[in-house]
């Protein structure tokens, strides 16, 4: 028998065992309830409000019988075991941080390799002996406490520990003896969307009010900010700042690095507004001080104080950004760097210089200049890539960054101030050899002729025929760049022939304020023009085919997904929605959703509302239509896109789609995990679970 003709016959043969698992496959029955909503004169059905109930005991019940369909189809696939010992394989590497300097110490992280949690190190001196100073991985049994935030005082003698409990977004803050590494009294308890910053014997934050109802899926409103003092009861914290006027609005405090001025920054997304007000309160008054009181659409952040006056970062008239410093005598502002065509990613200030990462074309350009905005070097990067780092405190006369790419594993550069030289400090022991691989950047027209960018990348010699198993992936939105970023998780993948492809879409910050602008709101559709376009070049230009690709993305991106398989099904084999907002008209009800109006718009507003309706994954579902081989995945914990959109929406899919369609419709619900897996081992147990589920549907077995 020819070669080519058995191999054509025997995929065949594997398509249709998919097909014919897919067809037997009974979906648990989700009870409906007549319940209905009117929205400026348009009654909209919400059959499944009651999955919107977290506590319920319908609600767990449902969980366990989807998880029972969805895991007794994944531990069916006969490759799967070899899967996840693919990437416990490619995984398992020392993985470190940049290490931060404080006092005579300086501080890491580091996984060994399959830790579930990266463990808290410090060393006297570069070349000192490393000590433990937290290990996160004995918190909990199953390891699925993390350790959010690590904040030293200025005297080293004392450190805020922030812990995450099962993936949820709530903190519980500790404090740290560092003389003696031994725990205080003190606790802090309902803090989110927080820092901690120090000032004296004590360190600002910010909470919310114990919730009523249900901790995970209750709307947070009334965000205050305490001062807390070493040794005190978290009772004894002194209230520095709430608004109850304005219950949706964040309020957030840091602290300047003399600690001479905290820094108060409002932001009032519930309204719709992307931007946010700064106040400053000088140390031993008891007044703020506005920098910028009005809130509008521009964003400012203060980089640093300079005696009197502050280095700030802005997009004030300057869609890509600038830094400006504010006179606080004349209350006046000096340009120190103007906008450029790229846009300003980020700015910071460390040793008595200014870095400032610009981005063209999604990768990073870094310069230095003084603090007057007199430019002094570029930075000489290895490649088109991301750097990030360069923190440092004033007297610093060396930095740490971190430079990544997809085909160049995180490795830490030390950068010296004075000679503006660049040498590697470590780099990662993975077993992966980047010439093995190859990246490339392409642009292609979106549905009204927008130049969009993407990362394509796979392993050379691969023959660009049609048939490769592709993953594309996006986001767009909430003023996010996708930059270039080394993943060891899709190192099997590529060695599988798969090929990965990253769209840099609207909605995001690649191209500055602008691009971010033609993705939100009213807009939104280009984003998912864009993602549409993404995968017709991909198939014109013989990457992949309707067949052999999948979509993939999360939260945001997760609504994209759902949003582009109920318009264009038929243009790809496989979706992968996780955490996704899929509810658009009752997304503002939950946790802090009101946060996302200022991107998305409110069903509140009547305009709003025609569009937001219009691409509404969970409202867009067509009865009896074909949709890809679609695997939703969700967690228990996941208190920022609450699990409840990803229920709703698989419950509509399967009960509209369920019996016509010859692809599973499946949810995958993780146990004591959040919005992003809570520990290494649920992290490489979902993507295993994601690779498998990919190749059994393209008819594909993995070596």
């Amino acid at each position: 028998m020819d070669s080519k003709f058995f191999l054509m016959t025997l995929m065949a043969a594997s398509a249709l065992s998919v097909q014919g698992n897919a067809q037997q496959l009974e979906y648990p029955e989700t009870r409906k309830q007549e319940h209905y909503d009117e929205y400026h004169g348009v009654k909209v059905a919400d059959p499944y409000r009651w999955l919107e109930d977290d506590r319920s005991q319908e609600t767990a019940e449902w969980v366990k019988e989807q998880n029972e369909v969805t895991f007794g189809y994944l531990n069916a696939i006969p490759f799967k075991k070899k899967i996840f010992e693919d990437l416990e394989k490619a995984y398992n590497y020392p993985k470190y941080s940049a290490p931060r300097k404080k006092g005579e110490y300086f501080y890491f992280y580091k996984n060994d390799g399959l830790q579930n949690q990266a463990v808290l190190y410090r060393q006297k001196g570069l070349n000192g002996t490393p000590e433990v100073v937290i290990d996160p991985n004995k918190l909990s049994p199953d390891g699925t406490t993390r350790l959010t935030v690590f904040s030293l005082s200025k005297d080293g003698a004392h450190a805020v520990f922030g812990f995450s409990k099962g993936g949820s977004d709530w903190q519980e803050y500790q404090v740290m003896n560092m003389k003696d590494l031994s725990m205080l009294a003190d606790k802090v308890e309902w803090v989110k969307v927080s820092g901690a910053s120090w000032q004296g014997d004590g360190f600002y934050y910010s909470r919310y009010p114990k919730p009523d109802g249900s901790a995970l899926a209750a709307k947070n409103e009334n965000h205050q900010v305490f001062f807390h003092r070493v040794g005190t009861a978290q009772a004894e914290d002194r209230l520095v700042f709430e608004d109850p006027a304005n219950p949706q609005r964040f309020h957030t405090v840091g602290t300047t690095e003399d600690e001479e001025y905290a820094v108060l920054t409002v932001s009032d997304r519930g309204k719709g507004k992307d931007g946010n007000g700064v106040w400053v309160l000088k140390k031993g008054e008891s007044r703020f001080v506005p920098i910028r009181e009005e809130i509008t659409d521009a964003s400012f952040r203060i980089i640093e104080n300079i005696g009197a006056d502050f280095l700030v970062e802005t997009n004030d008239n300057a869609p890509n950004g600038k830094v400006m410093l504010f006179k606080t005598a004349g209350r006046n502002w000096e340009t120190v760097l103007s906008e450029r065509k790229e846009p300003l990613e980020y700015a910071q200030l460390a040793g008595g210089k200014l870095f400032a990462s610009y981005l063209k074309d999604v990768t990073s350009r870094v310069s230095v200049y003084d603090p007057k905005g007199i430019v002094e070097s570029e930075i000489e990067l290895p490649g088109l890539g991301s750097a990030a780092g360069f923190g440092g405190d004033k007297e610093d006369t060396f930095v740490f960054y971190t430079y990544t790419s997809f085909n160049y594993p995180s490795t830490i550069f030390r950068y010296d101030i004075a000679s503006g030289k660049s040498s590697v400090f470590r780099e990662p022991e993975v077993a992966f050899k980047p010439s093995d691989y190859e990246t490339k950047q392409v642009f292609y027209p979106s549905k009204d002729g927008t130049r969009i960018p993407a990362f394509i990348t796979y392993k050379k010699g691969l023959k660009l025929d049609g048939t490769n198993p592709t993953i594309l992936y996006g986001y767009g939105g909430f003023n996010v760049s996708l930059p270039p970023a080394f993943s060891p998780t899709r190192i099997p993948f590529f060695n599988q022939g798969g090929i990965f492809v990253q769209a840099n879409l609207r909605g995001g910050s690649e191209y500055g304020e602008k691009w971010h602008e033609q993705g939100m709101k009213l807009k939104k559709q280009n984003v998912f023009d864009d993602f549409i376009a993404a995968a017709e070049y991909l198939i014109r230009e013989k990457y992949t085919s309707p067949e052999r690709l999948a979509v993939q993305g999360g939260s945001n991106g997760g609504l994209l997904v759902g949003a582009v398989m109920n318009q264009r099904p038929e243009l790809f084999k496989v979706a992968l929605p996780a955490v996704g907002v899929m509810d658009m008209l009752r997304f503002h009800k939950f946790t802090i959703g009101w946060n996302w109006i200022a991107d998305y718009g409110s069903s509140d507003n009547a305009e709003e509302f025609k569009v937001l309706y219009g691409y509404s994954p969970l409202h867009n579902i067509k009865a009896g239509g074909h949709y890809p081989a679609t695997m939703i995945t969700t967690a228990d914990h996941d208190d920022r896109v609450v699990p409840a959109h990803s229920f709703k929406y698989a419950a509509e899919l399967q009960a509209k789609a369920g019996k016509t369609s010859s692809n599973p419709l499946l949810i995958r619900i993780d146990t004591n995990s959040g919005h992003g897996a809570s520990n290494t081992k649920k992290a490489l147990e979902t993507q295993a679970d994601i690779y498998a589920f990919l190749f059994r549907n393209m008819g594909l077995t993995w070596k």
